[in-house]
């Protein structure tokens, strides 16, 4: 079929059922695939005391599905010309809502990671897949109501996760944040099933022949990337040399793909539209800015667990307002590109979330629930006002067959980035903890007057309930604790105000990219 036949056929077709009902059965599949990027987040700490780990083990939970979702999401245009774009969503939920299964019976830490290696390859392409079914199930004149209805799907199931993950978890079990997938999950399948189906042009599409070798140059540097950031504090990085080989393996792989890539004439990523000013500057800021954003969404509740004591329920509630803020800011943004230069957006964008970032840089141990939700807000604010105009500048520039591959390309990074962020903020915090501890142990001497009247009131309080010995010893094992403790929120402290900075750094880029004038012309400033 010529390319005009195929696009006379796809402007023309309808599909037999409602547009509503289908656009019905993939948002619920897109839900809650979206819902599982935060509804995890606030059960780590439950996850991590349940199954004997670390909380830092904790996070390969959540790097663990992003890296899984980063290497399918350029495969995905090809395996839905393959195999049909129907029957490949449809796998791909089924194999989303198994793998919530086998998340939820998981016995060690190791087979809950492996589950949700196996979620996140399931989960990657269904975002894309239910967009392009949208807009092809609706007719011209209505897509931009159904594409609103689907971004108000994708931003509030992340205002709804934290709530909902602290709910089941302190109510039931943190089992059950991957047990609701089931049920809709299934409720997913059948529904596809029933009402999906593809456009001519899907149906008579000739993919050609996958890029093999670039999609597993692709699958091995970034895993060997990601177990070398999960694994490298734990194992004293390059001290360690598997961590080193892992490294090696990890680079030559890369520079492998790049060479690749380049070189075949269907390449699985197309690196040539690097070439574009816009997209290298936008792909690169798409990828900071989600790593100071995964970092938080992951960190800030272990601290709300850990430090101040909260509940998974109570945490919810904290960190949900992050969503509400995005809800607000995107169609306002939405609404102000049809005026303003939407860098001007994005400039605004980077100075919430930064100074948003900065503000939880000054939490205490008393901080107030108040002081958490507000910088929240303020980052969902930033969030919404930097993402809209940012996806619509780095694709703006490049021509209109490039554009597909280009999404992947950003879709990858950006995922990528928050994995990198969550497994940097984690090395950060243990050792900026060691660091700290050992600064504030100088102090704990007897020579030290303000410890030693500490301590001498510790053991005064504590020897009317065992002898005054035992006293003394329990008195330097609670200082002990406050050490830590101490040592750790300067930790916390550190890192936040350091991920403000990291933002704060993309400012000057965002003035990098070219203005992209809505009729099409490009203007360069």
């Amino acid at each position: 079929m010529s390319a005009n036949a195929a696009l006379e056929s796809a402007l023309e077709w309808r599909p037999k059922f409602n547009p509503w009902f289908i656009a019905a059965a993939v948002m619920l599949a897109t839900f809650m695939e979206v819902l599982d990027t935060t509804i995890v987040s606030v059960a780590l700490p439950h996850m991590a005391g349940s199954l004997a780990s670390t909380n830092e083990e904790a996070t390969w939970v959540l790097t663990s599905y992003l890296v899984a979702n980063a290497i399918v999401v350029p495969a995905s245009g090809w395996f839905a010309l393959r195999f049909g774009r129907k029957r490949f969503l449809l796998a791909c939920t089924a194999m989303f809502t198994v793998a919530s299964f086998m998340c939820a019976i998981a016995p060690t830490m190791g087979v809950l990671i492996l589950a949700r290696i196996l979620q996140g390859a399931g989960g990657g392409a269904m975002l894309p897949l239910s967009q392009a079914i949208l807009l092809e199930s609706f007719p011209r004149e209505k897509q931009g109501m159904a594409m609103a209805m689907f971004g108000m799907g994708v931003v509030g199931a992340p205002i709804i996760g934290p709530f909902l993950g602290g709910w089941l978890t302190d109510n039931y079990s943190w089992r059950w944040v991957f047990n609701i997938n089931i049920p809709i999950g299934i409720l997913a399948v059948y529904l596809i099933a029933r009402v999906v189906e593809d456009p001519p042009y899907i149906r008579d599409a000739k993919p050609g022949t996958i890029d093999g070798i670039g999609f597993g140059l692709l699958a091995v540097w970034l895993a060997t990337l990601q177990i070398v950031l999960d694994k490298g504090q734990q194992e004293d990085w390059f001290a360690s040399s598997w961590i080193t080989w892992f490294s090696v393996i990890s680079v030559a792989s890369l520079a492998a793909l790049i060479w690749r890539e380049l070189r075949t004439p269907e390449p699985i990523v197309d690196l040539r539209v690097f070439r574009d000013r816009n997209f290298w500057v936008g792909t690169g800021m798409s990828a900071v800015i989600m790593a100071g954003m995964y970092s938080a969404l992951a960190m800030l509740p272990l601290f709300l667990q850990m430090l101040l004591r909260y509940t998974s329920y109570s945490a919810g509630v904290a960190t949900a307002p992050r969503g509400i803020g995005a809800m607000i800011a995107m169609p306002i943004v939405g609404l102000l590109m049809l005026y303003l230069d939407g860098r001007w957006l994005m400039a605004l964008g980077v100075c919430f979330m930064s100074f948003a970032t900065f503000l939880f840089g000054n939490l205490t141990l008393d901080v107030s629930m108040a002081s958490i939700v507000w910088p929240n807000i303020l980052k969902g604010l930033g969030m919404g006002f930097i993402m809209v105009p940012l996806m619509a500048l780095s694709v703006g520039t490049l021509a209109k067959d490039k554009i597909g591959n280009a999404t992947g390309i950003f879709n990858l990074a950006r995922m990528l980035g928050g994995s990198i962020g969550i497994s940097v903020s984690t090395t950060f915090l243990a050792r900026m903890a060691q660091v700290h501890q050992a600064d504030l142990v100088t102090h704990m001497t007897p020579y030290d007057p303000v410890f030693r009247d500490q301590l001498s009131g510790i053991a005064a309080g504590l020897s009317r309930y065992s002898g005054a010995p035992q006293a003394r010893l329990e008195a330097y094992g609670m200082l002990h604790g406050v050490l830590l403790q101490q040592s750790a929120l300067q930790a916390y402290v550190d890192m936040f105000r350091w991920t403000a900075v990291l933002i704060a750094l993309c400012l000057p880029a965002v003035w990098l990219l070219k203005k992209v004038v809505a009729k099409g012309s490009v203007a360069v400033h």
